[in-house]
């Protein structure tokens, strides 16, 4: 399967991943806004809540792994005051609280450098073993791979059946589904892969 790095994932993205026994990062497109490339969303405590990654200026000329952060701005401590806002009440955060600082004060050049660390961070935690690789050149069509790079379209309208577990604040807002893995994660913790691994996706 093919899929695109991005940030902190929807939990579609690892649904998918958990039921793959090996899958391809694609590494060598070219740079597209509205994804999950700069974007995840938590659960806040008035709801749905984006977190965005700032980024210098970037065209659809220009490769992905080639767009630089922004690092005039503070959005690593935003990022880390927003999740500990939403996240400390959670059964799971403060077990990986430090490592998921660690991460995102961790200083970048590069936003494919940073989504590729932020999987990395997913795949430990989880744990997920599958064995990954990177694209080495860019095609519109792998007919060797299932193509899932459609997952990384922030705007898409398709939806996804997923089932619900308890969120930090589905008393008060209902059950939001596919938010960034980190809220299952920090939900459901050890159980997190369990709960991939028996979602009946239909893909089609």
């Amino acid at each position: 399967m093919l899929l695109y790095p991005t940030y902190f994932s929807p939990i579609i993205h690892f649904t998918a991943l958990a039921n793959s026994r090996s899958a391809t990062f694609e590494v060598e497109d070219n740079y597209q806004k509205q994804t999950y490339r700069t974007r995840c969303y938590i659960y806040g405590a008035n709801g749905k809540q984006l977190l965005n990654i700032p980024i210098l200026q970037a065209n659809s000329k220009q490769r992905t792994k080639d767009v630089l952060l922004d690092n005039s701005t503070s959005w690593r401590q935003q990022h880390i005051k927003a999740m500990a806002s939403a996240y400390k009440s959670s059964p799971f955060y403060e077990f990986y609280e430090d490592e998921l600082i660690d991460l995102l004060l961790k200083k970048r050049k590069y936003l494919l450098d940073l989504n590729l660390d932020c999987q990395q961070f997913i795949f430990d935690n989880l744990p997920l073993e599958i064995v990954m690789d990177r694209s080495i050149e860019f095609h519109k069509e792998y007919p060797t791979q299932v193509d899932f790079r459609f997952l990384a379209d922030a705007k898409s309208n398709r939806s996804f059946k997923l089932s619900e577990y308890t969120q930090v604040f589905s008393d008060k807002h209902g059950f939001i589904a596919n938010l960034s893995v980190l809220d299952l994660l920090f939900m459901e913790g050890p159980n997190a892969i369990n709960y991939l691994e028996n979602q009946g996706v239909e893909w089609i």
